[in-house]
């Protein structure tokens, strides 16, 4: 092969050429190459391009037997994509790949699909299809976790299980009213995902490279065309903006952050110490040394995701902040960031799904680590309500609870001398004031911890997941 092929053959395989007389230079094109990560945008390439083809031939800009030859190539070069391993050709990018395949099945009138429009606009549109189509997938998976946490609460959840705040055990509440302050914070994600989705839905082709195209195609018809809800109203920004990136991306990381929470109680639920609920084996790993271990790596890296999804957000709203106006090569790297977070948080959504699926709840233990000071609110307001002002009851109380520490034993088990002599009104009473399950029936009102308040909690979350799309 001669130099001179050389060169047209490396032409060839990308879409500009004649202005610039060499290839880039090799450390160049390895930092500017997309291909390795965005062949991922290829079905929907495929879409826009016949979309834009029809739309050419509409307006007469190219002959309708050129536009049916095109079709037929675009056809051949889906099953090329949908066949081979376009991560591993040698083009620059996936616009480049699909032209050069195309051009293979129709000849040189492939590059007539690049009539009035620019890799700016188009780009700029696969990336919101892919995000559209990802968001979507993603939200599938929460659903799915949410049936798996509803699951549990339905057949499980009516047990009394202990509630801790700052760590510390605080009062009685039921499994299921635990396992739905994870399902409601998923419900709240789903709705910045739909959110998310509903501000990505502007379509910029057309915009070609930032002043509009000079070719008269309908861009509303487009937008229709593609599953747009309408084409962005400014040229310019339709190709230079990634905030429906960053926002996708936030919404993606803030279910992260949910789901490290939700990691980090079944970790904590599932220790020795606490021993409140148990893994199935499958989710589930051992140690190297220690063959007593049952590690919950799961949940751990679903905690961590949360972080490493953090600072995939950070990365793309640095990589924006003070970029001028019009597309900058810059915003390539919105795809590694949504690319990583969707392929990270997927992961971590199955995984979780799985171990809530399968883990099982220790009724006994759940049980036995409600002792009698978590009932010591419900003594405060009971006093309260037979007529003394909820301060001085409070303080009661508290003298009664520091009484049973600096004896030694359980605040139920004060005899009556211990109890008369901070407050002789509790005397003969003492015993039937530590019913936890009266407790818990006390609590009634919306989102409480009674079996009729779990019960309508429960009710709504299964009509909220079943009328959600």
């Amino acid at each position: 092969m001669t130099p001179n092929e050389s060169d047209h053959e490396v032409r060839e395989s990308r879409l500009w050429g004649g202005r610039v007389s060499t290839g880039p230079a090799p450390a160049l094109d390895r930092l500017n190459r997309s291909l390795p990560f965005d062949h991922r945008l290829g079905p929907f390439e495929i879409e826009i391009d016949r979309a834009w083809v029809d739309e050419l031939a509409r307006v007469g800009a190219i002959a309708e037997s050129e536009a049916r030859q095109l079709q037929l190539g675009l056809d051949a070069v889906e099953r090329r994509l949908e066949a081979g391993e376009p991560a591993c050709e040698p083009d620059e990018d996936i616009h480049s790949l699909i032209e050069r395949w195309l051009e293979e099945e129709v000849g040189v009138s492939a590059s007539q699909v690049r009539l009035g429009r620019s890799r700016n606009d188009v780009v700029a549109t696969g990336g919101r299809m892919w995000a559209r189509d990802y968001a979507m997938r993603s939200d599938l998976l929460v659903a799915e976790l949410q049936d798996a946490l509803l699951q549990v609460a339905e057949n499980e959840g009516g047990i009394p299980f202990p509630l801790y705040s700052h760590m510390q055990p605080a009062q009685p509440t039921r499994a299921a009213n635990w396992l739905l302050s994870h399902f409601w914070a998923l419900d709240r994600g789903r709705s910045r995902l739909a959110d998310a989705v509903a501000r990505a839905s502007e379509l910029p082709l057309g915009a070609a490279a930032g002043a509009g195209t000079g070719i008269d195609v309908d861009r509303q018809r487009l937008a229709v065309r593609l599953g747009f809800d309408t084409a962005g109203p400014n040229s310019l920004d339709a190709v230079g903006s990634r905030d429906w990136a960053a926002e996708l991306l936030w919404a993606w990381t803030m279910i992260a952050i949910d789901l490290s929470r939700l990691a980090e109680d079944l970790v904590l639920y599932s220790s020795a110490e606490f021993g409140l609920l148990r893994f199935a084996d499958e989710w589930t790993t051992g140690s190297s040394l220690m063959p007593q271990k049952r590690n919950p790596d799961g949940a751990e890296l679903a905690r961590a995701a949360g972080g490493s999804m953090l600072g995939l957000l950070t990365g793309l709203l640095s990589t924006l902040k003070g970029l001028p106006s019009g597309y900058q090569k810059d915003l390539q790297e919105d795809k590694r960031a949504l690319f990583a977070a969707y392929d990270r948080l997927a992961g971590v959504l199955e995984v979780l799904a799985g171990t809530v699926s399968s883990m099982r709840l220790h009724h006994d233990r759940a049980l036995a680590s409600i002792d009698a000071s978590v009932l010591a609110s419900d003594l405060a307001e009971s006093l309260a309500e037979g007529g003394l002002p909820f301060r001085e009851a409070h303080e009661v109380v508290g003298r009664l609870v520091a009484k049973a520490e600096d004896l030694g034993v359980a605040l139920a088990d004060l005899d009556d001398e211990q109890v008369r002599s901070i407050e002789p009104g509790l005397v003969g009473s003492w015993e039937t004031r530590f019913d936890r399950e009266a407790a818990l029936q006390r609590r009634g009102a919306i989102g409480g911890s009674s079996r009729e308040a779990v019960g309508r909690q429960l009710s709504e979350a299964r009509k909220r997941l079943s009328e959600r799309p």
